[in-house]
């Protein structure tokens, strides 16, 4: 056999330690410290900052999301109550008109009472002079038809 063979084939293996290792893990580590001062620390703090914008945001739509909800809340109390003022107010005028119109009605009864009274008192009062002058009419009739019948009888 051919042993000179055999050792060149062991010594150029897959697992050689001399210089290439330590020179490649250094090479390696080189480059990871490049690319992540270059490349990966930049974008990380891009990603972060983006993502603190994006929570920020976030956070200032909820607030302002409570906020308009509070607002509209708020404001559906407000008219709510605005409401019942109204429909009060409505019930109060309506109570008042027919308060008026019940005052109304009464003087305007009131009135046709009188006016009632007055047109009985001045038929009563017609009446009299009209028995009044009727009754002297009769009494004058009687006397002339008295005075006729005596002269008649005379």
């Amino acid at each position: 056999m051919n042993w000179t063979l055999i050792l060149a084939e062991e010594a150029g293996g897959l697992f050689d330690l001399d210089a290439t290792l330590p020179l490649m893990a250094i090479q390696f580590i080189v480059l990871a410290v490049v690319l992540n001062a270059i490349l990966y620390k930049p974008l990380g703090n891009a990603i972060d900052g983006r993502n603190d914008y994006v929570r920020s945001n976030l956070t200032d739509a909820k607030e302002r999301l409570a906020q308009a909800e509070k607002v509209a809340k708020q404001y559906e109390q407000d008219l709510a109550e605005t409401r019942r003022q109204a429909q009060a107010v409505v019930a109060a005028a309506q109570a008042e008109a027919q308060k008026i119109a019940a005052e109304q009605l009464a003087v305007a009864q009131q009135e046709a009472q009188v006016q009632r009274e007055q047109a009985q008192q001045e038929l009563d009062a017609q009446k009299a002079s009209a028995l009044q002058t009727l009754g002297q009419q009769v009494d004058g009739l009687s006397q002339q038809l008295l005075d006729k019948l005596l002269a008649t009888a005379a």
